[in-house]
């Protein structure tokens, strides 16, 4: 598994040119729903061990979060998570919809 915290737009493109298939944490330190996000993502990250994981401080890395959203056709939300295959967002989820079995549901091979 890799960890990106991303920081800048460059990276997140890099990320996408380079990973067939990443997993996307958008997060509020400062948010309860968020802190509970990220608690189910950092679960199902654990159980899974083979995600790899881009991170964005929403706070921090603001233009960071809403020029994701531009660039993927996905609202941005926080918390959020978004799932790349090949470039290109194929899932996402908010909120309290982000649990342990949603994110599982989401990174299961397709037939």
């Amino acid at each position: 598994m890799t960890n990106t915290i991303l920081h800048d737009l460059d990276a997140f493109d890099a990320a996408l040119r380079t990973r067939p298939r990443v997993m996307l944490f958008k997060h509020s330190p400062v948010c309860p729903t968020s802190a509970a996000a990220k608690d189910e993502f950092d679960a199902f990250v654990a159980e899974r061990g083979d995600v790899e994981v881009l991170f964005v401080d929403v706070i921090a890395d603001r233009p960071v979060a809403r020029g994701i959203a531009d660039r993927c056709g996905v609202r941005h939300e926080s918390p959020q998570a978004i799932l790349f295959e090949s470039g290109r967002a194929v899932w996402h989820a908010s909120h309290h919809a982000i649990t342990r079995g949603s994110l599982h549901a989401a990174f299961a091979p397709r037939c």
